[in-house]
């Protein structure tokens, strides 16, 4: 039986402005089996002046989404020629660069979704063969366009009951009546990183301020009320929601900085925790930086009954970078990569463009 082998780099930027996720991945379709390896990987920070630049990029019209399109394309063209040129990949060793670009505005309401890194210029800049645009085809096709990750969790990590990432916000994948549906559970990093910015740390590392905190009951209660969370899957959460709901909230409670982390994280946990269903022979993925805050994950296995499963460091921080270049596989092998019991589109579809150099 012959076994089919890729060779690409994910490209990931999510909602929490760490920065740039790239990952070199080996994957193995042994008859619809997938293995993978990650043979390198590494993340590079936005500078100030880019987190800056994207953290606003929603209040932007769209002739300004244009403009900011063509110059992030350029700055995220650099970023990838110079991680291939560290790691030695050329076209020679690589299928394609599987690139998710950065989401600027998500209303799949308003059939809106819009990444910007995502198209042929980024092919022309980086000489190479590249897949991306993963999420406008869902959008057309009547879908939440998010999230993409749980075709990845069906085909590499299906022992596990639950795949839970905890970036920038929560969303959480599983198997239902024979069908894998996933779903945004709520805003996470988005919100805890803005509030320890404003004590002078780039996040609240370990979870250390929020253990210091106390929880406050009327901004816990307020959170708990907000309409998102008695929606039914698929719904999904773009940085617009954060602002409109999430925000005003916390500004307007008159408690400290670090009360409002110990609140924010104990309500995170107790919203992650009410999805997580199950009992102690079933186990949780857990990836994405909220992994590392211990706070967080002591508040969730507090308030579940399953096992919680943390893995490898590389694993927990490249997931969606991993996952990104299996859509991109999956693409150019013309399989399905996107699933309407998740997403809510009219149909199975393989999504995403290919763009030659």
């Amino acid at each position: 039986m012959k076994k089919l082998r890729y060779q690409v780099v994910g490209v990931m930027s999510g909602t929490s402005l760490d920065g740039i996720d790239l990952a070199c991945i080996q994957f193995v379709d042994f008859k619809g089996v997938w293995e993978f390896k990650i043979t390198a990987a590494e993340t590079h920070a936005y500078p100030e002046v880019w987190k800056r630049k994207l953290e606003n990029a929603s209040l932007l019209s769209i002739p300004e989404i244009t403009n900011l399109d063509e110059t992030y394309t350029i700055y995220l063209a650099e970023v990838i020629q110079q991680f291939l040129k560290e790691h030695q990949l050329t076209e020679d060793t690589l299928d394609a660069v599987c690139a998710h670009g950065h989401t600027v505005l998500h209303q799949p309401e308003n059939g809106i979704t819009i990444q910007i890194g995502n198209n042929s210029a980024l092919a022309k800049k980086i000489g190479l063969k590249t897949v991306c645009d993963f999420r406008v085809q869902d959008v057309k096709l009547g879908g939440q366009g998010a999230p993409l990750v749980p075709i990845g969790d069906r085909l590499l990590f299906a022992e596990y009951t639950y795949c839970l990432n905890l970036g920038g916000f929560a969303n959480v994948s599983l198997e239902k009546d024979e069908k894998r549906i996933a779903y945004d559970i709520g805003a996470v990093n988005t919100v805890l990183n803005f509030l320890a910015e404003q004590m002078g740390y780039g996040f609240d590392e370990d979870g250390k301020i929020a253990a210091l905190g106390e929880v406050d009951a009327e901004l816990l209660a307020q959170l708990n009320a907000l309409s998102f969370y008695q929606q039914q899957a698929p719904k999904s959460l773009g940085i617009e929601w954060v602002k409109a709901k999430v925000f005003p909230l916390i500004k307007a409670a008159p408690i400290s900085i670090k009360d409002k982390i110990a609140t924010y994280t104990y309500h995170a946990a107790q919203q992650i925790a009410h999805e997580l269903k199950g009992n102690a022979t079933q186990q949780v993925l857990i990836t994405g930086g909220g992994a590392f805050n211990s706070t967080l994950i002591k508040h969730i296995k507090s308030l579940c009954s399953l096992q919680l499963v943390i893995p490898e460091k590389e694993l927990v921080e490249y997931k969606e970078a991993l996952v990104f270049g299996l859509l991109g596989v999956l693409k150019l092998t013309g399989k399905v990569n996107v699933l309407k019991s998740v997403t809510g589109a009219s149909k199975d579809h393989s999504s995403g463009k290919i763009f030659l150099p």
